[in-house]
């Protein structure tokens, strides 16, 4: 029997049938728990699953095979910083929260975000929510942050759930679709899901008021059906994003707006830092590339530690 997991909890799942389209507990097979996986968790919500029924009193699932995945996106693992951990799998894209206000999100973290769906072969769209708390000074920066992401490629969307401003926008881009929605904890996601399923009264909390952090209100990654069909992957509010397995040289290909420039660099190891001939700082002095996202690739290339050998 094949389902689609749903809820990971770390040891139990919520599996959905295919066939039937019942929703049951199930657990890994212990030979297979560990059997070529390299995150600390063996299995993520939107893995595709093989499994049978255990003949007890308390029926449950036992998972005996995964399937390969298509993409999936990962993070630095909270508990050990040398390894990854897997969000969710075979998604269709992302949909990433980000506020400008309460709290604010730091266009170094969407960044981050980016680059990883870039690696893993996931479409980004970035979601500017809470757009009703906006004043001059971060519609001013909406707009400069707009034209430098539409000018990678991305799509942008401005979000008030008060006003209900792109909300009808959003609906479209996630019909017929399976999108993880990710973002700094805070942001709205929960209470974008609430509009969304009312009967669901996902918890929400407010912004910490000594911290300007939010809150954490989902504890596991879950994905929900939509009724106009398609899913969306609710996951935890995530503080940091460490990139996992991306070397510095591979990271300017994770920038749309660098990857064409690569080849007018002079060097095949160039860095994009101090190097002579360089196609990507060319591309920054003509304004062909933002500074800014220029500097966070800046960031983030210091920031990458390479394993020794």
């Amino acid at each position: 029997m094949i389902a689609t997991v749903y809820k990971s909890t770390g040891s139990w799942y919520i599996i959905k049938d295919h066939e039937t389209g019942n929703t049951l507990n199930a657990r890994i097979k212990g030979a297979i728990k560990m059997d070529g996986r390299t995150s600390t968790n063996p299995i993520a919500v939107g893995d595709i699953v093989h499994y049978e029924i255990e003949t007890t009193a308390d029926q449950f699932g036992i998972i005996n095979k995964i399937d390969d995945r298509k993409n999936y996106i990962n993070r630095q693992s909270p508990s050990n910083k040398h390894a990854h951990h897997i969000i969710a799998c075979n998604v269709d894209q992302s949909l990433l929260f980000a506020t400008l206000k309460s709290p604010k999100t730091s266009s170094g973290f969407i960044d981050r975000f980016l680059v990883t769906c870039e690696a893993f072969h996931v479409p980004a769209i970035i979601v500017f929510n809470k757009a009703d708390l906006y004043g001059s000074k971060e519609m001013e920066r909406f707009e400069i942050l707009k034209a430098i992401y539409e000018k990678c490629g991305y799509q942008i969307v401005l979000l008030s759930l008060q006003t209900k401003n792109g909300v009808d926008e959003l609906q479209q881009l996630l019909t017929n679709k399976i999108t993880l929605l990710s973002g700094h904890s805070g942001v709205g996601k929960s209470t974008f899901i609430n509009a969304i399923f009312p009967e669901l009264a996902l918890r929400t909390n407010e912004v910490s008021d000594w911290s300007g952090k939010g809150l954490h209100t989902t504890t596991f990654a879950e994905m929900f059906d939509l009724p106009q069909g398609g899913s969306i992957i609710d996951t935890p509010g995530i503080r940091e994003l460490g990139l996992v397995d991306i070397s510095k040289l591979e990271l300017a290909h994770y920038f749309p707006e660098m990857k064409n420039e690569i080849a007018n660099c002079k060097f095949n190891d160039c860095l994009h830092f101090n190097e002579q001939h360089c196609g990507i700082k060319a591309a920054v002095n003509n304004q062909f590339i933002s500074e800014d996202r220029y500097v966070s690739y800046l960031t983030l290339l210091e920031n990458i530690n390479e394993k020794k050998y």
